[in-house]
């Protein structure tokens, strides 16, 4: 027990000493913390000191420097100010000299005026004085010459009149003259470029009317037993075969050139296939027959789009594809028919007229051949009514009558396509007819009609399509000029070969003349 009370009371002993050793500890902290937060304390304030002074310092330097830009700025306004006065003194100074010199000007207007006033009172006075003196001095002249002013007038202006009217005659014919001029150079150079710029091969085709047999053997399997073969073939194709003629060909004979295309291909197809016998036959042709009129078709409708003249009626269409089918001297009348659009669309466009119009014309040209051998009348007449018949315009209606003179041309599209006919089958290469032979026959057409009495000249024209006569009008009338014409014609007719028509025509013309001296 007192080991106990003697650590119990050294224990106490020691809490005790070391709280009195704290607190001491605690005092001398608390003295030194004083001291230095009063040193703090004054550092603080000092520095407080001189941030406030520095602020005095600059507020001055800042209100200093407003100071001085506000008396800047106000000065600035004032120099504005007293400029702007200065120019609104100078602008009074300028509208007062203004108001001066307008005042002076209204005062001259004002003299001028009365002046004018003045002198138009003195020449009113004097025209007045002068017509009176006119008039007494016309007073004078009428009794003198014993004729009314009125009457003076009329006879003065009468021939007044008449010389300028011969004048007038003049100016106009020589200006008739050279329009002339420029129209037929005009005319050459329009054609000379269609023709330029219209490249067409010549003709290497003629009219088939012959097949060529692979050998003399195939005669007779084409004449069959008792002739049944070609009967077949002449029923079915409506075509003449004539085989003994000449060795290894066979003759084809039609005025209807579909059938004989027809007839045609058939004996091809049936010679290369062998098998000849009325059954096949009939097969083939019937065969032939569709693909033709396909072909027909087709050819129609490759013109119309080469062209590029619009939509046409498809019967017109198939028309002008039997046209692939149909020759004139050895010219296929479809390629001449394009050749014909071609060379009027050229010439229109040339003229500033209807391009596609006039392509349009000169394409359904000779429309009437692809009818005229299965029709009564001439290809002139069946094309104006087929045109007519599937709602053509009325110039091209005209083109197709007119184009061989037999109508009168109504417009100049007329006109072109007629010239573009005749460029076509007239031009080197268009047509089988040798140049030679072309010459002669146009040199006998002129050589009948100026075989004739009282014929002074003859000139074959289009193509030798027509010729006309001058007569002399003092050996032959207006009565005998037409049988003049017929017996021409007549003549014609007997003595030449010709394609197609040729039209007489007989010119009578009287000329009076007298020369002044």
């Amino acid at each position: 027990m007192s080991i106990n009370a003697s650590t119990i009371l050294a224990a106490i002993v020691g809490i005790v000493i070391g709280i009195i050793i704290m607190m001491i500890a605690g005092k001398t902290g608390l003295d030194r913390a004083k001291t230095e937060a009063q040193a703090i304390l004054e550092e603080s304030n000092s520095k407080a000191e001189n941030i406030i002074r520095q602020a005095n310092l600059d507020g001055k330097q800042a209100a200093y420097e407003m100071k001085m830009q506000a008396e800047k700025e106000l000065k600035d306004q004032r120099n504005r100010i007293q400029q702007a006065e200065n120019k609104l003194v100078r602008r009074e100074d300028s509208l007062n000299f203004r108001e001066e010199n307008l005042v002076a000007k209204e005062k001259k207007v004002e003299e001028t005026a009365k002046a004018a006033e003045t002198k138009l009172s003195n020449v009113a006075r004097m025209e007045k004085e002068l017509q009176e003196k006119i008039n007494s001095q016309i007073e004078v002249l009428e009794k003198a010459a014993n004729m009314s002013q009125e009457d003076a007038r009329a006879e003065l202006m009468a021939a007044v009149e008449k010389k300028s009217e011969k004048e007038i005659s003049a100016y106009l014919r020589e200006q008739d003259e050279i329009a002339q001029e420029r129209a037929a150079d005009n005319a050459r150079n329009i054609i000379a470029n269609a023709i330029e710029r219209y490249a067409q091969d010549e003709v290497l085709e003629r009219t088939v009317s012959v097949v060529s047999l692979p050998n003399e053997d195939m005669k007779g399997r084409i004449i069959g037993r008792e002739g049944r073969n070609i009967k077949a073939i002449e029923q079915a194709t409506g075509v003449d075969l004539i085989i003994d003629d000449t060795p290894d060909v066979i003759t084809v004979s039609c005025f209807d050139p579909i059938r004989r295309e027809i007839a045609r291909q058939s004996l091809e197809i049936l010679m290369k296939d062998g098998r000849i016998q009325p059954g096949r036959i009939e097969e083939v042709v019937a065969k032939v027959t569709r693909e033709l009129d396909e072909s027909i078709l087709k050819h129609g409708e490759e013109a119309v789009f080469q062209l590029g003249i619009g939509r046409i009626n498809k019967e017109l269409v198939r028309l002008l594809g039997r046209l692939r089918y149909r020759y004139s001297y050895g010219q296929n009348v479809l390629e001449h028919s394009v050749e014909v659009a071609t060379f009027t669309g050229i010439m229109a466009a040339e003229l500033g007229l209807n391009q596609s119009l006039a392509k349009r014309a000169g394409l359904l040209h000779d429309i009437g051949k692809a009818v005229d051998f299965e029709q009564e009348g001439s290809h002139v007449e069946l094309g104006a009514k087929l045109a007519k018949k599937y709602g053509e315009n009325e110039i091209v209606l005209n083109a197709i009558s007119s184009h061989h003179g037999d109508e009168e041309k109504t417009d100049i599209i007329s006109v072109l396509v007629s010239a573009a006919d005749t460029l076509s089958a007239a031009r080197p290469g268009a047509r089988y007819e040798s140049m030679e032979n072309y010459i002669e026959r146009l040199e006998n057409l002129e050589k009948i009609a100026t075989g004739f009495e009282g014929v002074e000249r003859a000139f074959a024209i289009q193509a030798g399509r027509e010729i006309r006569v001058m007569v002399q009008p003092d050996k032959i009338n207006d009565e005998t000029m037409v049988k003049v014409a017929h017996e021409i014609r007549e003549k014609i007719e007997n003595e030449l070969t010709y394609p197609g028509q040729i039209k007489v025509t007989l010119i009578r013309e009287v000329r009076v003349q007298e020369l002044a001296q």
